[in-house]
């Protein structure tokens, strides 16, 4: 039973969920989401180019930054404006509604991380497209990220650099100058007149002449520019360190250690444990290659470290299992610490189980407590502290179940959706198709279901639709609880509205400290905040 507590203590229990504690905090009731900005918006009918099209989303720990890359090797960093827009009188401020400030971003550059490559040894084409970028420490005001693509991954500075600027020149052709020459009275306007290297137009010639001879002060005429640094300053990357010859398949996940010294790098069948300051090796954690490659039943599909605890991390399967490992256990972590899997045997197996059943992504919420996972059909999440299965289980992709053979002809089916956690672990979202993504409610008893549309008026062809939950909800949250348009059928979702399968929103990030989300519908980045 949930008791009546004051507002002081209840928003100091808000406080401590926002500091990354396991307390769980009834939602306050489903957000108003609203349109913020877009960036790269293109108008109707506007082709849109493979190279532009967005395939990673991250913010920073700071939620001040905001990183993505392309599929044409580009990482482009935008940065908060409305944090530092705080000028104003004191009682002007405090009678601002504060409701109405929300996040927001502009441009700060972009840089080419990533270039097409081929691989002669195995006759292989490598794409730049960026796979994954992962923000790294900060330090000195400085900026640091990794990005990879299929076979290498970078780590970027990114720092503020004053601008070098070509002054005027430093003398003055009126003034009489070297040996008592003076310059003549048509060369009086220097700045026009001058050429490269301090010639003057009406002596250039006599100049450059054989039997010229150099006057003993030098010339009369020349005029010296100077470079001084400007006060203004411009971001400039730079790529510190390349990670290499270190996976034989494509790298599908990285991830930053909480120690800010290591990190990850998963494909198919491996795990490799990095340092950032050496390029040149690392160690082999996980191993799941079999000795004879036709008994290769699952791969790894995505992998990530504990926000907080240095020696855990976490990788999903193409058979929709999580394990757990802590590399204290051995330098070779072939057995896990847990394993988290659905129990829960389907109604009817067909063709498409195991297909469906793959995890394309998982997330530790901040506390580090829960994990979210994302398979085709569904999200889920999960208690660490508990392996018999997840905590709650949200239906995005239930109406599409009569469609898995029109999804398989088209390759739909092996589409990979991200999904995120705000950072209160208040709500989940992900993406879907028809430019939609969807927010969920996963606090005791919540019936939070939104979906919204990527596209200035997000609530166009949406309504905020709770569904009743398919079990009865406990206080607890280790009670498992359905939610989502499991009742809908047909190609529709639950809010009658038809899909598109070539229209679809696979990235997503939600704000660290905010309700604030940004996505990508191709080249278009859209940000939201409620």
């Amino acid at each position: 039973m949930l008791l009546s507590v004051s507002e002081s203590d209840s928003q100091r229990e808000r406080e401590e969920k926002m500091k990354g504690g396991d307390e769980v905090i009834a939602s306050s009731g489903p957000l108003d989401w609203r349109f913020s900005q877009v960036f790269g918006e293109r108008s109707a009918g506007e082709e849109v180019h493979e190279v532009d099209i967005i395939s990673a989303i991250e913010f920073d720990k700071s939620g001040d930054h905001l990183a993505t890359g392309d599929r044409g090797g580009r990482v482009v960093l935008f940065e908060r404006t409305d944090s530092k827009n705080t000028s104003g009188s004191r009682k002007d401020l405090e009678g601002a509604d504060y409701s109405l400030r929300h996040p927001e971003f502009r441009y700060k550059t972009e840089f080419q991380s990533h270039e097409p490559e081929f691989d002669y040894l195995k006759s292989l084409e490598i794409e730049e497209k960026i796979n994954k970028i992962r923000w790294s420490q900060t330090a000195n005001g400085a900026l640091f990220l990794l990005s990879t693509n299929d076979k290498t991954i970078k780590f970027w500075k990114v720092q503020e650099k004053k601008i070098k600027k070509l002054c005027e020149i430093n003398t003055d052709s009126s003034r009489s100058l070297g040996n008592g020459s003076v310059e003549s009275s048509s060369n009086s306007n220097g700045k026009n007149s001058c050429l490269t290297n301090g010639g003057s137009p009406d002596k250039v010639n006599n100049y450059l002449s054989n039997d010229y001879s150099f006057p003993p002060g030098g010339f009369p005429s020349l005029q010296l520019p100077t470079v001084t640094i400007s006060p203004e300053t411009s971001p400039v990357a730079r790529c510190r360190r390349v990670y290499t010859h270190a996976h034989d398949y494509h790298i599908n996940s990285i991830s930053n250690n909480s120690d800010g010294e290591t990190f990850i790098s998963a494909d198919d069948l491996r795990i490799n444990l990095w340092n950032l300051e050496i390029s040149n090796q690392s160690f082999n954690i996980v191993d799941v290659k079999p000795a004879n490659m036709e008994d290769l039943t699952e791969v790894i599909t995505s992998a990530e470290f504990h926000p907080t605890h240095c020696n855990t991390l976490a990788y999903s399967s193409s058979k929709g299992s999580i394990r757990l490992i802590d590399l204290r256990q051995s330098a070779l972590c072939d057995s896990h610490s847990k394993l988290f899997e659905d129990t829960e045997t389907p109604t009817s197996r067909s063709f498409f189980t195991e297909i469906i059943a793959s995890i394309s992504d998982i997330k530790f919420a901040k506390g580090g407590r829960y994990i979210l996972s994302r398979d085709y059909m569904t999200l889920k999440l999960w208690d660490i502290n508990m392996d018999s299965g997840p905590v709650s289980t949200f239906q995005v992709h239930e109406h599409l179940r009569p469609k898995l053979c029109d999804l398989y002809e088209n390759d739909s089916i092996f589409d990979k959706f991200e999904c995120c956690l705000s950072g209160d672990g208040l709500r989940v979202a992900t993406g879907s198709y028809s430019n939609l993504f969807r927010v969920f409610g996963v606090s005791p008893g919540s019936t939070e279901t939104t979906t919204l549309e990527a596209s200035k008026n997000p609530m166009r062809r949406q309504v905020t639709t709770p569904a009743k939950p398919s079990r009865p909800s406990l206080s607890s949250i280790t009670r498992a609880v359905r939610r989502g348009g499991a009742e809908s059928t047909g190609g529709a979702d639950g809010n009658g509205n038809s899909f598109d399968h070539t229209t679809k929103l696979l990235h997503l990030a939600w704000h660290p400290t905010e309700n604030s989300i940004a996505c990508a519908a191709a080249n278009s980045l859209y940000m939201y905040y409620a």
